[in-house]
């Protein structure tokens, strides 16, 4: 499952994130991972969550960050739960007119195919998401 978080820049997207994963470390039978632009979050995250560096990684594209995110898989056959903030940007996304579609069905695969709900923060307002990725909309701020 892939669960959407939209709202423009400064709507607590990200607040709302650092809350949802922290509370569900408590209930979690396997691991979690959060990935961010940076590291500024590290301290708001319960040390049971694998926080990752992106910008750390080199990804210069869409197609390398589902590559990341298939590698994070393939050494974690304990993974539950991924929670992606600033995705736009960690995803490469971030320039006018990028689809997100083929990313979101992308990770919508790797969801159902691994057992791994993904949670995603996205930084588009409801009405610009595409169509077909409404459904998957959870929190729209």
């Amino acid at each position: 499952m892939v669960q959407l978080i939209v709202g423009n820049k400064g709507k607590g997207k990200t607040k709302h994130l650092l809350d949802q994963v922290n509370a569900q470390v408590q209930s979690a039978s396997g691991n979690l991972v959060y990935l961010d632009k940076s590291t500024k979050h590290m301290y708001e995250l319960n040390n049971k969550i694998r926080l990752i560096d992106v910008s750390s990684y080199l990804l210069t594209d869409s197609d390398e960050f589902v590559g990341f995110i298939s590698g994070i898989i393939s050494q974690d056959h304990d993974l539950e739960q991924v929670y992606v903030d600033n995705f736009l940007k960690i995803a490469h996304l971030e320039k006018e007119g990028s689809d997100i579609e083929p990313v979101i069905q992308k990770l919508d695969k790797l969801s159902d195919a691994f057992n791994i709900n993904f949670y995603v923060s996205i930084s588009l307002d409801d009405a610009d998401i595409p169509a077909s990725l409404k459904d998957k909309i959870a929190v729209s701020l």
